[in-house]
Formats: C-alpha cells, structure tokens, sequence
C-alpha cells in the first residue's frame, strides 16, 4: 500500500496523525463532488535536494478552480505552499505525490452549497511510474474511448475539480476492461481531446502538435514544461485541433501528465505508431524532463520549491579550500 510510510496529513492550518484524518460523512464534497484539488510531484534532486515541482504554477491553478466555483480559499497562496513543503517535511519524504484538496464541508446537504464551510487537506505519499516504469521505454497501448469530454459550457475543464474524474474514471475503466493501458477521449466535436489524466502530443514530420485549451483539456503544468522545452530545442509546437484519424498516421504520440510524466504511445487502436515504440522527439522532450526534474541539469526555468531551503542554498555555496 502506498500510505503505509504516511504519518501526517496537513488538515486546515495543522499537521495530524494520518490515522486522524478524517472528515464528516455528511461533508458535502462527498456527495456532489464538490472539491478542487491539484496532483504534484517532489523529486529528489541532485542538486537541491528534495523539491517540489512547479509548485507556484500548481497553486495559481489550484486557485482559479476554486474561483470558478466560486470558492474562496481561506488563506493566502504563500500560506498554502509553505504547508505543501511542511507536509513533504512532517513525512520525511525524499520524493513524492502531493494531493491537496479544497472541498466544501459539512453543513448541509442542498445543491447550494454557499454555506458549507471551505476545507483544505494536503496528503502526500510514495507514487512511482504512473503506467508503470517500462512504459517509459516500450510505451503503452490505448484505444480511442466511447465517452466523450464533457462539452462546453457544462462542466469547466480548466477546473481541476473532483467531480470531472467521474467522466475519467468511465474512460479509464473502459480501456482496462477492453486490454488497454489508457483511453484517449474526444470532445463533443470529435477531435481529440485528452487521455482519462494525462494531455496528448502528436509527432509528425517533426512538428508536434498538441490540442488546444478549446478541445475541453485541463490546462497541464507537464503539458506546458514540455511545451517549453521542445520550443527551446527549436520544434515547432501547434496548439490547435486535431483530428481523430491523426493519431493513427502520426510518427510518435505521448502522454504527459504530473503522475504519467512523458510516456509513449505505441498503438491506438491496435494499429502501431511510427515503429511501435518511443520515437526519437518523444525520447529527446523525455531524457531532457527527467534530467531536469532529476537535478541533472540546472533549474534554468525556476521550476523547483526545495522542501529544506536552507540545506539546498548551502550546498550551493563553493567549499573553502583549505590553506
């Protein structure tokens, strides 16, 4: 189990045993799904030691959820990333998933949920490779699912929120039940969308093409770290709409997502992409990611919060030699 070496969850404005997280079962989120949360990942770097992922960029969208749901968080985001980095240090981690939720709580149980209190809960624990370790190789085979992303103007996907996953549960117990790693939906036009918890890139003749925010996606921090740094290496990043039939003519396609990082797609519906297996951009975009979130390389972008701030900018310093 992956909470066995939990021992503190940070539950408004406080640290408590793991064992007593709990919450009421009339708590509203509960029954409407009523809860916006965020999914990020502390590495063990190299050179800072424990640290957390984009963290700024995890809690700017973590609250735009919250205010399209017109949800009020009740402290500050300073206040909020400084209990992301205490949860990581309360548990000792060296590396690890970060889930901080924000729900409504217990009070009522109407529709309107304007006077149920707003909760906070930041859990963190050991997460490996999201579609397992080899994927990251050999790649995965997925399938075009039968449900569709949720339409506009029905449930915001730019809001990370709890209930949205009912529509990626459906797509991802689908493609388990037909033999399938992952399935990748589509909107209510019929262009590809994204997969059940990871956005979707296309390779072909060089150029990546990416669906656009329209395309009812989540906005992904992994999508736009890759978006970064394939422009940076000089490729050419489309953001617009792609048509279903282009995933099966593309050279490479890949997942990326915070839990499925950069994995490789080498069927779609059993018919093979490229050569059935990670093609070089989707190889050079993952070796680069992995060095950076490794430590490997500099933190060009500022992309890292080290969890023991003062240990890191100690390592840093050049060593006295001695006279």
């Amino acid at each position: 189990m992956p909470f066995e070496e939990v021992k503190k969850v940070w539950m408004n404005g406080r640290l408590v045993d793991f064992a007593d997280a709990k919450i009421h079962i009339f708590t509203h989120a509960l029954h409407y799904g009523s809860g916006l949360f965020e999914g990020i990942r502390c590495y063990n770097t190299k050179n800072q030691g424990p640290a957390i992922f984009r963290l700024h960029d995890h809690t700017r969208r973590l609250y735009d959820s919250c205010k399209i749901y017109r949800m009020d968080i009740p402290i500050p985001p300073e206040q909020f990333e400084k209990a992301c980095v205490d949860t990581v240090a309360a548990n000792e981690f060296q590396d690890c998933y970060l889930r901080p939720v924000v729900y409504r709580g217990f009070y009522s149980l109407g529709v309107d949920p304007s006077k149920c209190p707003i909760d906070i809960v930041i859990g963190a624990w050991k997460w490996g490779k999201y579609l397992g370790p080899e994927a990251l190789e050999h790649g995965v085979d997925v399938r075009v699912s039968s449900w569709n992303r949720m339409a506009p103007n029905t449930f915001p996907p730019l809001a990370k929120a709890t209930g949205n996953y009912m529509n990626s549960i459906l797509i991802r117990q689908e493609a388990a039940a037909d033999g399938y790693a992952e399935g990748i939906a589509l909107d209510v036009n019929g262009y590809v969308s994204e997969g059940s918890g990871e956005n979707v890139f296309l390779v072909r003749d060089g150029r990546i093409f990416t669906p656009p925010l329209g395309a009812s996606i989540l906005a992904g921090i992994t999508r736009s770290s890759i978006i970064k740094i394939a422009r940076d290496f000089g490729l050419e990043v489309v953001e617009g709409l792609v048509p279903r039939e282009m995933l099966y003519i593309a050279d490479e396609v890949f997942f990326t997502g915070t839990a499925a990082e950069v994995t490789p797609i080498r069927s779609i519906d059993r018919v093979q992409i490229g050569n059935g297996k990670r093609g070089p951009i989707t190889e050079r975009i993952q070796k680069e990611f992995f060095a950076y979130i490794g430590g490997e390389i500099p933190d060009r972008y500022g992309w890292f919060t080290p969890v023991y701030a003062e240990r890191a900018a100690t390592a840093r310093k050049p060593a006295l030699v001695a006279r």
